[in-house]
């Protein structure tokens, strides 16, 4: 059975880009809504007091988050103009290629990359 895989991102926002930030992520979920149907979820959430964005992604396995890896590197560059990383995490068990492409991403990037693979169990439901 296909394991579910969650990637959580953080980032500092840059000063003044807060209002930035909150116009590009809407344009980068549209896209992403559109490009890359096997992604569950992209959840964006900034801190009280603006200076912190987290985003969580769901994947229903590690196909689809190969797919979704795909091209983030030039998604990335466009957005570090507006925030930094500031961390990384993966809770399931990604591909091989994804865990070394996201554990060299995170070290040109000098943060911390958290990975628990060990699944134990839960749900998600969606809908009312």
């Amino acid at each position: 059975m296909a394991e579910a895989i969650a990637f959580i991102s953080h980032f500092r926002i840059k000063p003044g880009k807060l209002e930035e930030v909150r116009a590009a992520i809407g344009a980068v979920a549209a896209q992403l809504a559109a490009a890359k149907p096997r992604t569950t979820a992209f959840l964006a959430y900034v801190d009280e007091n603006g200076q912190r964005l987290s985003i969580v992604h769901l994947f229903p396995d590690a196909a689809a988050m190969d797919l979704h890896v795909e091209g983030a590197a030039d998604r990335s560059k466009a957005a570090y103009e507006l925030f930094e990383p500031a961390g990384w995490e993966i809770y399931g068990t990604p591909s091989k290629a994804a865990r070394e492409t996201i554990e060299r991403n995170a070290a040109d990037a000098g943060v911390t990359l958290t990975v628990e693979p060990d699944a134990l169990g839960g749900f998600l439901r969606l809908g009312s």
